[in-house]
């Protein structure tokens, strides 16, 4: 899941080598914290959020197949 994401995030950006994904793990679900170069926050996030919503959708169904849930956060 963590590969996924990082692939994902590093092809959307202007700075792919700044992109760093670091996973918290419990029990039943886990969270995955996206961080970016500051310059490139908003193309993480997309117009009104509609990119960030389409990448919480992709963990989500990736995440429903192992049966965890799984949380992205975009950090600033």
């Amino acid at each position: 899941m963590k590969k996924l994401i990082e692939i994902i995030a590093r092809s959307l950006v202007d700075q792919p080598d700044q992109v760093s994904v670091t996973e918290i793990d419990g029990m039943h679900s886990s969270i995955l914290e996206l961080r970016v170069a500051k310059a490139d926050i908003g193309k993480v996030i997309g117009k009104k959020g509609r990119t960030a919503d389409a990448l919480r959708t992709i963990v989500n169904a990736a995440s429903a197949k192992i049966k965890k849930r799984t949380v992205l956060e975009i950090m600033d």
